[in-house]
């Protein structure tokens, strides 16, 4: 990532903030109408799940300078992930309802270039966290 994508992450992160509950609210309600099967992997309640997304998003945003330092924890998270039931193709599925969320949340903010620098960081760590999984998986078998 470059430090122009870094940065406009930031700005953007700050931009969301104020609006994490709302966020949450239309990320998940996205995420389930891309596909309703996801619902069932959430088990606990959306409110609390959507602070926990946000509180991640927030680790990571404040890390974008040392991702390589974040890069175990982010491994963790897939594995912990692959062990309620996400697969390698729901991810592109959160990809899209994340940034379908940045879009409605930063209105005509939402540039190419942060729809861009969004991408490249949810591909990062998405590549990371399959990465984890798949560590998971190959060590259990």
């Amino acid at each position: 990532m470059t430090p122009e994508q870094k940065q406009l992450i930031r700005n953007s992160f700050e931009q969301v903030k104020p609006i994490t509950d709302v966020a949450a609210t239309l990320f998940y309600g996205r995420l389930f109408d891309l596909d309703p099967n996801l619902e069932r992997l959430f088990k606990g309640d959306l409110h609390t799940q959507g602070r926990m997304l946000f509180q991640v998003m927030s680790i990571v945003v404040s890390g974008l300078d040392d991702l390589d330092e974040l890069a175990p924890s982010v491994q963790a998270l897939g594995k912990r992930h692959a062990g309620y039931g996400v697969e390698e193709h729901h991810y592109k599925t959160v990809g899209a309802a994340l940034l379908w969320t940045l879009e409605r949340g930063l209105g005509s903010a939402f540039t190419a270039e942060v729809k861009a620098a969004w991408s490249a960081l949810y591909q990062l760590l998405a590549q990371t966290m399959k990465a984890g999984a798949r560590r998971a998986i190959v060590v259990s078998v």
